[in-house]
């Protein structure tokens, strides 16, 4: 009975040696190829081509000229003439208030300068004239002008009309409410809920956009844009930037500028409102001799790159470096055409837990040596 039992334990012990054979097998080419693909390194070819840089932000279509029109004298809306997406001329009559107490005012006032003209007409014709009593009662004609002459305009407030030709983008009022006032409509940059009646010229959109304050201070006004357009999908124009704001608008401790770029062309299906992305190229240099901008390295002020010298074989090398773009580097010294650079990829992050440490560790996703003008970048 004891030698079936010795021949199981043998042969579990076997199974168990090999199952830990396995196991270690297992681990030990893992963690081999793991170690070899680390210090694997790309190549890049110093050649000719073009180098661009760009700086880029959100924006939003506007037009070009807008209007908010606003009644001259306040009341009770009467009529409104116009709705939204109605195409209008300069001058047509948008909406009308009750004109009743305005023209009750200037009839008042018509009266008195009629009754101040008689007054004039006896002065100067009493004898002998009194020189005292015309020049008062020409204060009198006077005075009483300049009130039917402000009465008049108040009877012309009652009545509202487009202040330029465009497009009817808001009515912000109805029949039966009080109007807004202001004392001169006109053209001017509109906002929302401002102007009883809102006026675009869709004939004349830009687009507008906050750059960062780091990006700002490259821009300047004539230079090239590229806009695109999230709805309708792969819309795009070009265009110029046209303005740059003199000062800073600051949201959340952040400062950032508007800036305005003018399109040459706009894409049909284009509405105010629209969001877009736009580059603006802020340096460009074409037929150069540029690199990857991973192949660079930069610290203090100094360039370098791994020169490649022989088969698995590299030296540092200093280069100079004239424009940086995004996706590569305008080389204008230390390197000729048709020589190579090493590149070494990012190291791999071990998930090997440590103080502080996470799956990605130091210098991992985000961590130090991030920057992509780091080590190894």
């Amino acid at each position: 009975m004891r030698r079936p039992s010795l021949l199981v334990n043998a042969g579990l012990g076997v199974v168990a040696l090999a199952g830990a054979l396995w196991a270690y097998q297992t681990v030990a080419v893992s963690n081999t190829a793991s170690s070899s693909t680390a210090g694997n390194q790309r190549y890049a070819t110093v050649q000719a081509g073009s180098v661009v840089a760009t700086v880029s932000a959100s924006g939003t279509v506007q037009s070009a000229n807008t209007a908010n029109a606003d009644f001259g004298t306040s009341g009770t809306v009467t009529e409104i003439d116009a709705k939204v997406g109605d195409v209008v001329t300069k001058g047509q009559v948008l909406a009308k208030v009750d004109p009743t107490a305005a023209q009750d005012q200037l009839n008042t006032a018509n009266a008195n300068l009629a009754s101040a003209q008689q007054s004039l007409t006896r002065a100067n014709a009493a004898a002998p004239v009194d020189a005292s009593a015309v020049v008062s009662a020409q204060a009198q004609v006077a005075q009483a002008q300049a009130a039917v002459d402000a009465d008049q305009r108040a009877l012309d407030g009652t009545v509202l009309k487009a202040p330029m030709a465009g497009t009817v983008t808001a009515v912000n009022g109805s029949v039966g409410g009080s109007s807004s006032v202001s004392t001169s409509p006109s053209a001017a940059p509109s906002s929302a809920g401002s102007g009883f009646i809102q006026l675009a010229d869709l004939g004349q959109l830009q687009v507008s956009g906050y750059f960062a304050e780091a990006d700002a201070t490259k821009l300047k006004v004539g230079q090239a844009a590229t806009v695109s357009w999230s709805a309708p999908a792969n819309t795009r124009a070009t265009g110029k930037v046209a303005s740059i704001a003199p000062t800073a608008t600051t949201q959340n401790s952040v400062n950032s500028y508007q800036v305005v770029i003018s399109l040459d062309t706009v894409p049909a299906g284009t509405r105010l409102g629209q969001t877009t992305s736009v580059a603006v190229t802020v340096a460009r240099a074409d037929n150069v001799l540029r690199l990857p901008t991973a192949a660079v390295r930069s610290a203090g002020g100094r360039f370098t790159v791994q020169l490649v010298t022989g088969t698995n074989k590299t030296q540092t090398t200093v280069v100079q470096v004239g424009v940086q773009g995004d996706t590569f580097d305008e080389i204008t010294g230390g390197l000729e055409e048709g020589q190579q650079v090493a590149i070494q990829r990012q190291a791999i992050p071990t998930t090997t837990a440590g103080p502080g440490g996470g799956i990605f560790g130091p210098g991992g996703v985000g961590g130090a040596g991030g920057n992509r003008r780091g080590a190894g970048g």
